[in-house]
């Protein structure tokens, strides 16, 4: 093999070519927008928050795009390569539950339905911390929330690079900085709104990408072509170099003690991630309250499916995901080609940047495969990069900006800050990302590592949104002296197991950070939890959803609406709408505390029995077991993630469209009317008729 798959061309083709194609696709999205709808990204709530007003489809794909990072094709596949079949479902099942939190898991669901609850009208969540208790814990919990930011973008930043150098050879410095400056462009022309439709965009490419690899892998690839010969290689690969710490050191068995603790540390870290990213907290305030339970649960369930059991004997329940079945695909291929002349031999070190999934893509399928993965990882990249961007804006403009710089900004302020925001945020993730290459850090250590910092404002966070006798400075105290714990058990596990030696590689093993993480989490939510029982406070949520109130819309009289509408008789008729407080008034509806509570109980209750069965029915058992997969096992296996799939693809590809057939309905008729008739198709939005009876 050559040095690398693809000329240097290839790279800066991608991410510049097909980064600039897309910005300039959504600026015309978002200029066909303006134009035909009742949207404008020159208003800063369309421009933070899409007015609060997308549907349960498009949230749904824009929460398996944000959810699909680099680390979602490149950590899972690594882990697959080192752990066997046990890193796929660790990975999976360990970020799912968090997803799934949002809408129907154990306390991210609650998150959700709370949310929309107890503040419906935040534009983030620091701001809801905020009004309930002061500057010191905004303050507090914003370097929480910017940490999770630097963190994710920088994983991104790293995985992307990493992966788009050992392809092409394009340089690190100009791939860290080159990926976000194209998604900065769009994000600020298009706001919130063009940022989840370039997500559905890139979700409908990256499933294309991923069937593809799956049936090259398992149906027509002379290298391996079945699930039979993927499981006799990966069984002569045992037998070669058995994995430490798996069953009969087979890679397919659940047996696998450095996958549980993977498992573990992926469970926390993906717990931080989630509760402190604005990008999730954005997609449930850009949703309808009436729709945001729904939304969650259709991108948790196209993200990661339900068991499916007894399909095969007892050993052989099946679940799958994108990042279990791409992984299962990718990761468990760059085991099998071990030997292959066309398969790279992986380092250590190449293992820690994620290399497996683009070794056996190249293996596979030669300059083809390595393109297929290059896009695939630039489309997953720059998507979660886009929602990055204006989440870090949202918290630079709202909690920054309007809470203690100008705190009487007017509209117009707003919108430019928030625009200064994405540039200013796509060059600390270029700086970020290169930072953290020249040390040494690759995107394997910072996903194991996030949990160690971020782990400790999980608890009060959830508190803070869910809980009235949640204690203030317990909270505030629980994520301070969690932080600490988790940095002392860190280092201190790190020194003692390796004789005083405190370096990137000796700190990043698996109970190196496992330590940290499980004292992060737990010291921060014990500390919350016992003070808010011994000294309870007692908050009033009115506080909290007087955030942001719109102020009541005054009716205006019939004789000045008729003037108004005569005004416009040149303009379309099919286009002219009734006023957004009909808008107001159906968002009111959907505010009502019965049906919010009702979905919030809802969610709790299933989240309690999805994270028991995800969680401990069903892998613990084939942990202890030591069962090793039969072939009828890893065909059944692969068969149902297949199915899935095309199930996930029609959820978030196929419905969007179908719930917005109306909007695309009415911007054919305006661009129709635009190009085909001597009238304007332009939307206009006239008050509504008030009879003076």
């Amino acid at each position: 093999m050559s040095e690398t798959v693809l000329p240097q061309g290839a790279g800066y083709g991608v991410v510049v070519g097909i980064g600039l194609f897309f910005s300039a696709f959504m600026i015309g999205i978002t200029a066909i927008q303006a134009r035909y709808t009742a949207f404008s990204p020159k208003n800063s709530e369309e421009f933070t928050s899409a007015s609060r007003s997308i549907k349960p489809g498009l949230i749904a794909s824009g929460i398996v795009s944000a959810w699909t990072w680099a680390a979602t094709l490149l950590q899972s596949s690594a882990v697959a390569y080192k752990f066997g079949i046990s890193g796929p479902w660790w990975y999976g099942a360990g970020a799912t539950v968090q997803i799934l939190l949002f809408a129907m898991c154990v306390f991210t669901s609650q998150l959700a339905a709370k949310l929309k609850l107890n503040a419906p009208y935040a534009h983030t969540w620091l701001e809801i911390v905020g009004a309930r208790w002061g500057r010191v814990a905004h303050l507090i919990f914003m370097f929480f929330g910017l940490a999770t930011n630097i963190i994710v973008s920088s994983m991104l930043i790293l995985g992307g690079s990493a992966t788009v150098t050992d392809l092409t050879g394009m340089h690190t410095i100009a791939a860290c900085f080159l990926i976000p400056i194209g998604v900065a462009i769009y994000v600020v022309v298009g706001g919130m709104r063009s940022t989840l439709l370039c997500d559905y965009t890139h979700t409908a490419v990256l499933f294309a990408i991923i069937l593809t690899f799956i049936f090259t892998v398992y149906a027509t690839s002379d290298k391996i072509g079945s699930p039979t010969k993927m499981h006799e290689l990966l069984s002569a690969a045992s037998a070669m170099a058995p994995v430490e710490g798996n069953a009969h050191g087979s890679y397919v068995t659940m047996r696998s003690k450095n996958g549980l603790i993977f498992g573990v540390i992926n469970i926390i870290g993906n717990f931080a991630t989630v509760f402190q990213d604005q990008a999730y907290w954005q997609r449930a305030i850009a949703s309808r309250p009436g729709t945001t339970v729904k939304a969650y649960l259709l991108g948790g369930i196209a993200w990661y499916v339900f068991p499916i059991c007894g399909l095969f004997n007892a050993h052989d329940e099946v679940r799958f995901a994108i990042p279990f079945t791409f992984a299962t695909t990718l990761g468990l291929a760059a085991v099998a080609l071990r030997g292959d002349p066309d398969m790279k031999v992986l380092t250590p070190a190449d293992v820690s940047a994620g290399l497996p999934a683009a070794a056996a893509a190249a293996a596979l399928l030669g300059k083809t495969g390595a393109a297929a993965l290059l896009v695939l990882l630039f489309l997953a990249v720059t998507s979660a990069c886009s929602a990055e961007l204006i989440a870090t804006s949202s918290l630079f403009t709202y909690d920054i900006y309007v809470a203690y710089i100008n705190p009487k900004a007017t509209e117009e302020q707003i919108l430019r800050m928030g625009h200064i925001g994405v540039a200013a945020y796509a060059i600390i993730c270029g700086l970020a990302g290169l930072i953290f290459f020249y040390i040494g850090v690759s995107m394997g250590w910072l996903y194991t590592f996030m949990g160690v910092i971020l782990g400790s404002g999980v608890v009060p966070i959830a508190l803070c949104i869910t809980w009235k006798k949640a204690n203030k400075w317990g909270c505030i105290s629980g994520s301070v002296i969690g932080f600490a714990a988790g940095i002392i058990a860190w280092l201190v596990t790190t020194a003692a197991r390796h004789d005083n030696v405190i370096t990137v590689v000796t700190s990043g093993g698996d109970f190196e950070m496992l330590a940290g993480n499980l004292a992060s989490i737990g010291v921060g939510g014990i500390v919350a939890v016992v003070s808010s029982l011994i000294w309870p406070d007692d908050f009033d949520w009115e506080t909290t959803r007087a955030i942001n109130r719109p102020a009541p819309i005054a009716p205006q009289p019939a004789d000045e609406a008729s003037d108004s509408g005569s005004e416009k008789k040149g303009l379309s008729e099919t286009h002219a709408k009734p006023a957004a407080d009909s808008f107001v008034q159906t968002e009111e509806d959907e505010l009502d505390p019965v049906s919010l509570n009702k979905a919030f109980r809802f969610a709790a209750w299933s989240s309690i029995g999805l994270f028991v069965v995800l969680i401990l029915i069903i892998p613990l058992p084939l942990f202890f077991s030591q069962h090793i997969y039969t072939v009828s096992g890893l065909t059944g296996w692969v068969a149902v993630g297949i199915t899935w799939t095309f199930f996930s693809a029609i959820a978030v590809v196929i419905y969007p469209l179908y719930e917005s057939r109306e909007a695309l309905i009415q911007i054919v008729k305006g661009i129709y009317t635009d190009l085909f008739t001597k009238g304007s198709g332009k939307y206009v939005q006239e008050p509504p008729v008030i009879s003076k009876a």
